[in-house]
């Protein structure tokens, strides 16, 4: 049975991974955060990137929180807050692993060719 921590993660499961690795955020705080620390290349909607959240949240590695301290307040909906588990941090440190190995790989390659 394969451990939800280190299954390879997508290009978007991956980035919203690094914007709770500093502390929990709410939707639209995790859609800004994606979009400015991909350079604009990921610009996820809403209906994907909560799609993303409940498939994180069902392999255990990202939970719903209550925010800490005063909560920013909203004309609409209350906020959900998500935030990473310790399985959650294992698997972005099992994917950055990943990454920076599958960029060594390319770079060893890429001195070969002219």
């Amino acid at each position: 049975m394969s451990n939800p921590a280190t299954e390879p993660l997508s290009n978007l499961e991956y980035h919203v991974l690094l914007a709770l690795a500093g502390r929990a955020l709410y939707g639209y705080a995790i859609k800004e955060a994606v979009t400015n620390e991909s350079g604009g290349t990921l610009t996820p909607r809403a209906g994907s990137l909560y799609r993303v959240l409940a498939r994180l949240m069902s392999r255990g590695i990202v939970e719903e929180v209550a925010p800490k301290g005063l909560a920013e307040p909203h004309p609409g909906l209350e906020r959900k807050y998500y935030a990473l588990t310790e399985r959650g941090r294992a698997a972005l440190r099992a994917e950055a692993l990943r990454q920076r190995e599958a960029a060594k790989l390319a770079e060893r390659r890429l001195r070969h060719v002219n």
